[in-house]
């Protein structure tokens, strides 16, 4: 099967299953990554061991992650299964064992010097959006002006993670900088724009945020995600039921949020070391 023909029934099948966009861009890309690798391989021969073969190289020589891993995992076992109609072989079925790492939150503190030093107005408001909703940024990216409902100071999240929508607060203390915002610089369709119209870019976050940080003279790493975090553990230190916050992160399971009861003040303040009582 030529290349081209194997994509476009691989991204079909996907659009036809109704996986997001965000999730059809990155299986594409898993996939032309896997491609490479087996160049010498007809595709349409794969066998347990070929992949096994892969699945080793990107873990030891690219180093992915794990989140990485199980996407490249997952986007060659939709190969078999919806492109190449073949059975996935058992040798392949397994799971990964998730890695006890506990996310990366910061102090209110913190949180407050990065959006002092931001002096930018956009810049300023996507960051507080970020945090005072827990957004990811691909959902900050996909707001539409029409997502936010000022009268109930809700926000709309359409199509979040696993094709999900959601109903999240809207801060009462940002309204006025939101309309500050949107005054300014006249979005037309999204919330955040670039200067030409459509999406804003990821890329340009990353960079205005770590400059932020450095500037706030805050040494920990901290990205976007960080933001998200300290959201949850914030609102799980406020007394926040925690299904709440579930609902609120657009988490599908309840084990994922309780990661946050591991960093939460609120927790620890409640243990006294031994080391008090002598």
């Amino acid at each position: 099967m030529l290349k081209s023909t194997l994509l476009k029934k691989y991204t079909q099948k996907l659009s036809v299953q109704n996986y997001s966009n965000q999730t059809i861009r990155s299986y594409i890309s898993a996939l032309n990554t896997f491609i490479k690798f087996v160049k010498a391989t007809n595709v349409t021969e794969l066998n347990a061991q070929t992949v096994l073969d892969y699945l080793e190289y990107c873990k030891n020589h690219k180093k992915y992650s794990l989140s990485s891993m199980k996407q490249a995992y997952s986007a060659i076992r939709f190969l078999f299964i919806n492109v190449l109609e073949k059975e996935f072989p058992q040798s392949l079925r397994f799971k990964f064992r998730n890695e006890e790492r506990l996310p990366s939150v910061l102090s209110v503190s913190d949180i407050q010097k990065i959006f002092q030093v931001t002096d930018n107005l956009k810049h300023q408001t996507i960051l507080k959006l970020i945090y005072a909703a827990g957004l990811r940024i691909s959902e900050l990216l996909n707001l539409k002006i029409s997502d936010l409902d000022f009268s109930r100071l809700t926000i709309r999240v359409s199509q979040g993670k696993g094709n999900k929508d959601r109903v999240v607060m809207l801060a009462e203390k940002l309204v006025p900088q939101i309309e500050a915002y949107i005054e300014y610089y006249q979005p037309r369709v999204y919330l955040i724009e670039n200067p030409a119209g459509g999406k804003y870019s990821t890329t340009s976050i990353r960079s205005f945020l770590k400059r932020s940080v450095q500037k706030a003279g805050i040494k920990s790493h901290v990205t976007a995600h960080t933001l998200r975090h300290s959201f949850a553990t914030h609102l799980l230190e406020q007394g926040t039921d925690i299904r709440y916050i579930q609902e609120l992160l657009g988490h599908k399971k309840l084990e994922t949020t309780q990661i946050y009861t591991h960093v939460s003040k609120k927790s620890l303040s409640k243990i006294t070391s031994p080391f008090d009582k002598i």
